[in-house]
């Protein structure tokens, strides 16, 4: 081709359209770092004692129970440590010595509740049934002992008349041999329960019969219906204190109740 011509079928060339020129931006200088400034203390006010790192937390143990810890009252017991069990057998071989209050662990002057929950106490803490497992024949020998007695002393002195029986024998110069309820003891306590209420009520079976029928007239306040039956009972036993103090107590009242009504009370 002629200079100045493109050879023939040749496209022409494609020119990339010009992309205007980025500006250089300057690097910005860094800043410098700015020392901290110390706090401005008072004149005279001592520097304060540097802050000491907090001491590093040991994880939680679970603390032992102590050697001589006694049993304790609820839960399965499969071993007794050397302490509770010389505690145990020392207190078994001292029972021969004490009576059923000291046995509980109370006083003498000790009231039906107190002993209640004294025995409760004990029986949660000696039970047989809390030691099955338990290993050791002696100590679990010396736990039946124990829990026989403080049942026995419970089943007296929770009974008003047997406790008042006993307490008069323990108080006494007999107080060795009466330590324990034996059946002898026990029939006397009957015995002397039966005569108490006897002294009370009478003796004879008609006294008694008329008697408690003037307690219901006294209850209900037929006083007229009470001093009737009052004499029936003391006819059949004429020096009863008892029959004699109720007939004037009803009488008082009849007289009352007739000088209520403008009447002339008169005893017959």
């Amino acid at each position: 081709p002629a200079p100045g011509q493109r050879p023939q079928g040749m496209a022409p060339p494609t020119i990339a359209p010009a992309k205007p020129a980025v500006p250089m931006v300057p690097a910005v200088p860094a800043v410098p770092a700015v020392p901290a400034v110390p706090a401005i203390r008072p004149v005279g006010q001592a520097q304060p004692p540097a802050r000491a790192p907090p001491p590093a937390v040991a994880p939680a143990v679970a603390a032992a129970p102590p050697a001589d810890a006694p049993v304790a009252e609820t839960g399965a017991v499969e071993a007794l440590s050397a302490s509770q069990k010389r505690t145990l057998l020392e207190r078994v071989a001292g029972l021969a010595a004490l009576d059923y209050f000291q046995v509980l662990g109370l006083g003498q002057d000790a009231a039906p509740a107190a002993i209640k929950k004294a025995f409760y106490r004990e029986s949660r803490t000696w039970h047989p049934d809390r030691f099955f497992h338990l290993a050791d024949a002696e100590a679990k020998a010396a736990i039946g002992v124990l829990y026989k007695r403080v049942t026995e002393a419970y089943y007296f002195l929770r009974d008003d008349q047997k406790r008042k029986k006993y307490l008069a024998d323990v108080t006494g110069a007999d107080r060795t041999a009466k330590l324990r309820f034996t059946e002898a003891s026990e029939t006397e306590a009957k015995a002397q329960a039966k005569k108490e209420q006897e002294e009370q009520i009478g003796t004879h079976p008609k006294g008694r019969q008329f008697y408690a029928t003037a307690a219901q007239d006294m209850a209900s306040e037929n006083w007229q219906s009470a001093e009737r039956n009052l004499k029936m009972a003391m006819t059949y036993e004429p020096s009863n204190a008892r029959y004699k103090e109720a007939l004037a107590q009803v009488q008082s009242k009849l007289h009352e109740a007739f000088k209520a009504k403008g009447e002339q009370f008169k005893i017959k």
